[in-house]
């Protein structure tokens, strides 16, 4: 019997429970309808995803039917099929090796009884790997050479406990493929609609003006080089990039799409482990999955390299491990997964807090005694960029509060963003949902239905003593990030938690299987209709433009982001490229050779007000000379007169080539 089932108090089947279990759905269908929802679904969009559902059902037949695989197994092999063919064979083998030595690593001290062990052995190790690394990447070691030889070293020292986890995960996944056939199959498959942001080549603004600069810098130097005047964010905290840069220096090209579907893949796994630490059942733990895997957002986040896909494959290895560890046995473990929250984005570890305080009703004394070696792995693990942050600029959280650190390289301001700053109110989840375009760069139900669809599910949650203190754990975390700002975005590792203890106990609770399965179905059809508008990668036509090409950016990328067809056929050389619109800085890819004039770089920013107050276009000149720029991008609807006048009165500029409204202009000789 699971704990759940043990701290039940009533007989299942209440008329209550059944009305709470469906009032979530019932509520989403209400909103849909009063909020004129269905006037913004993206049906031609929700066709595609079920064109690629049948395309996909089609090529897994022949296994089932032929060699009697399950459709789960079937299904798998045609969406891995599908990513080595639009991802690239070499990228997925920078990933794996990657992935496999993280897990290696990770199964040291990850217990053999821990539920998702193979998920969590991998997003720890990964952890420990990664944030070593980030002490060293100023210095020029990072090569193919270095890192195949350490990931390899770690693969041959550890390839027994590999070896036998694989086998047991092999026999668990064909345990639940035959006990569960349809509710296997429909998880994968869905698993297989998210990958799909994974297609598409990276083209999403903060990606093109700051993530991809560190992984470039390593695949093409062998080091990171971190310059504030560049960017506001170079000390951000990366571990997240430090691994699409691994990735890239081993498979030689650019590996977002593999690295993100390992995130997928680990999150997956990790939240069935997490609801299996609380007692859900078989059953449950798929609908959780599935889920998660029609969560709208995650084609937005497979599509980019924003941080909250890994903050959620980590929050639920961590949340498996406190629920595991009841004795704190294991708090060295624990310690590595919050220090990777918090190496990812220090939001991420603040939305943890409920969690923390949760897993302090463990022994004081133990704490207390562990608590130095608790700290010197946090510091291990999270603590480069923020102490590379602190040496360089004086703000260890650079750029964010310089009110307190006062650092020179960015002004004596704290960052904010009005846009996000409506104000918290208990209304939040009923807006986000239904207006979600206030709250994230999305259209409206464009992060899903989990907000209100889970709101019986929770309640019944916290009625229920064995999944109660979860359910208001869960709960803050999806909170607490929005109470300074009302981003949805930060919510989405909590929001999806939120699965977790609205799920487990669910089943037996309601009782009867139809009303149980209904709104979970419901739900992710909901999700999946409502896929595309969570981000503009998947409502515009970039994934049929990918889908008709496989493995080709060059018909994807002239189309959106036009910088980077004309930044990849630039020579190597002496200069620098400039890029002059402060709405497109989209230079990051050239690995410290470019320059932006956003906001996030306010010397730049501030020189380019200044050369607009000059008509004749000479401080543009002067400008160009000061920043060395051999290249200047220019968006040409937005060219203003001044500098018009310097690119066209310059005998020494010229005009290279435009795409799609942008154009290349060259400084000096050819």
């Amino acid at each position: 019997m699971s704990r759940i089932q043990a701290g039940a108090v009533e007989a299942t089947g209440a008329h209550w429970k059944t009305a709470a279990w469906i009032s979530g759905p019932a509520l989403v269908v209400l909103g849909i309808v009063l909020h004129g929802l269905w006037r913004e679904l993206p049906w031609e969009r929700f066709a595609l995803s079920l064109g690629l559902a049948l395309v996909s059902g089609l090529l897994a037949w022949p296994f089932v039917r032929l060699l009697r695989w399950s459709w789960a197994s079937a299904l798998a092999l045609v969406w891995c099929a599908a990513l080595l063919l639009y991802v690239g064979v070499l990228p997925v083998l920078a990933t794996l090796l990657l992935g496999a030595a993280s897990v290696a690593l990770g199964l040291r001290w990850i217990p053999d009884d821990v539920p998702g062990r193979l998920a969590i052995a991998g997003i720890s190790g990964y952890a420990v790997i990664i944030g070593i690394a980030g002490w060293t990447l100023p210095i020029g070691v990072h090569n193919p050479a270095v890192w195949v030889a350490w990931l390899g070293y770690m693969l041959v020292a550890h390839w027994r406990a590999l070896a036998c986890q694989l086998r047991q995960s092999r026999v668990a996944w064909r345990s639940t493929a035959a006990e569960h056939p349809r509710g296997m199959a429909l998880a994968v498959l869905l698993l297989g609609l998210a990958s799909t942001g994974a297609w598409l080549p990276t083209m999403q603004m903060d990606d093109l003006t700051y993530h991809l600069n560190l992984p470039a810098q390593l695949a093409r130097h062998a080091r990171y080089v971190a310059d504030p005047a560049f960017s506001a964010w170079v000390f951000a905290p990366w571990m997240g990039d430090v691994g699409q840069g691994v990735a890239w220096l081993l498979g030689g090209r650019e590996a977002r799409g593999a690295v993100n579907t390992g995130w997928l893949l680990g999150a997956a796994v990790a939240l069935w482990g997490c609801a299996q630490a609380l007692g859900a059942v078989t059953a449950e733990r798929l609908a959780a999955v599935a889920l998660f895997a029609s969560f709208p957002p995650l084609v937005w986040l497979m599509a980019g390299m924003q941080t909250e896909l890994p903050a959620m494959a980590v929050l639920f290895a961590l949340v498996t491990m406190v629920l595991y560890d009841r004795q704190g046995r294991h708090l060295a473990a624990t310690t590595v997964l919050f220090a990777a929250l918090a190496a990812l984005k220090p939001i991420h570890a603040l939305a943890a807090l409920p969690l923390l305080a949760y897993a302090l009703r463990m022994d004081g004394r133990i704490l207390l005694r562990r608590l130095p070696l608790m700290a010197i792995v946090f510091i291990a693990v999270a603590g480069s960029s923020y102490a590379y942050a602190w040496w360089h600029t004086g703000n260890p959280v650079f750029p964010l509060f310089n009110t307190i650190f006062q650092s020179p390289h960015y002004p004596i301001e704290n960052m904010s963003d009005a846009r996000w700053t409506s104000g918290f109110n208990p209304a939040l989840p009923w807006t986000m949902t239904f207006e979600s375009s206030r709250f994230v760069e999305a259209w409206n139900g464009g992060i899903g239905f989990l907000w209100v669809g889970l709101a019986g599910a929770w309640l019944l949650a916290a009625w229920r003593r064995g999944s109660r203190m979860m359910a208001f754990v869960a709960l803050g975390i999806a909170v607490l990030p929005l109470v300074p700002m009302q981003y949805a975005r930060y919510a989405f590792p909590g929001l999806v938690l939120l699965l977790v203890p609205a799920l487990a106990g669910s089943r037996h609770m309601i009782g009867r299987p139809g009303i149980w399965v209904a709104p979970i179905a419901l739900l992710c059809v909901l999700n999946l209709a409502f896929q595309a508008n969570s981000g503009w990668t998947h409502h515009s036509a970039a994934l049929k433009r990918a889908i008709r090409a496989p493995g080709n950016p060059d018909a994807v990328l002239p189309h959106y982001v036009a910088e980077r067809t004309l930044i990849a056929a630039l020579p190597d050389g002496p200069g620098r490229v400039l890029a002059t619109d402060p709405q497109r800085g989209h230079v990051a890819e050239l690995a410290g050779r470019g320059r932006l004039m956003t906001v996030h770089a306010p010397e730049l920013a501030a020189a380019r007000a200044a050369a607009e107050l000059d008509d004749s276009g000479t401080a543009w000149r002067a400008l160009f000379a000061d920043v060395d720029a051999r290249w200047i991008l220019v968006t040409e609807a937005a060219v203003s007169t001044p500098l018009g006048r310097a690119l066209a009165d310059d005998a020494d500029t010229h005009h290279v080539q435009s795409i799609n409204g942008v154009a290349l202009w060259r400084r000096g000789p050819p």
